[in-house]
């Protein structure tokens, strides 16, 4: 496998990865005012909802409750109710506004299991029929076509409606 130089991911490891982190990220994100710079395009009553900073495809978004649980079992049934609310609502703005195709919906429950970030959050990943191409399979290198600005911008121009 090749190797691609991607200096910009050692944020990720250094802020979200490490053991020593003594705030949740998510935690600290909701509690600043700034939106825009930490890339929330909708807060509900028990959740919100952000875009990934290192995204999988355009408008990969992140529903995520306030509060801080790393367990599915002890969300309230408000919780749940409003993060599947936010859930339906997220893949039908991104098929209206991004024409996706499918989606890519799920939970990583541990770090064993891909959870990078100890608080509970449900991934949406928009898909388009024939976004494998030629990079992936042969590169194993991913294409991210529009900034994460731009794709902040249609988001949150599109929740600030509902």
């Amino acid at each position: 496998m090749e190797k691609l130089w991607a200096p910009w991911r050692y944020e990720y490891i250094k802020k979200i990865v490490s053991e020593n982190q003594d705030i949740c990220l998510f935690c600290k994100i909701v509690s600043e005012s700034n939106d825009e710079k930490n890339l929330i395009v909708y807060r509900g009553k028990k959740a919100y909802i952000m875009l990934n900073r290192y995204p999988y495809n355009n408008g990969h978004l992140m529903v995520i409750p306030y509060n801080h649980f790393s367990e599915i079992n002890v969300l309230s049934d408000e919780e749940m109710l409003e993060m599947m609310k936010l859930l339906a609502l997220s893949v039908k703005i991104l098929k209206d506004k991004f024409s996706s195709d499918g989606f890519n919906i799920g939970i990583n429950l541990g770090k064993i299991a891909g959870a990078g970030i100890d608080h509970i959050h449900i991934h949406i990943v928009p898909r388009w029929n024939g976004d494998t191409n030629f990079m992936p399979v042969l590169g194993d290198t991913k294409l991210i076509s529009q900034s994460l600005e731009e794709s902040w911008k249609i988001l949150k121009s599109e929740f600030e409606k509902m």
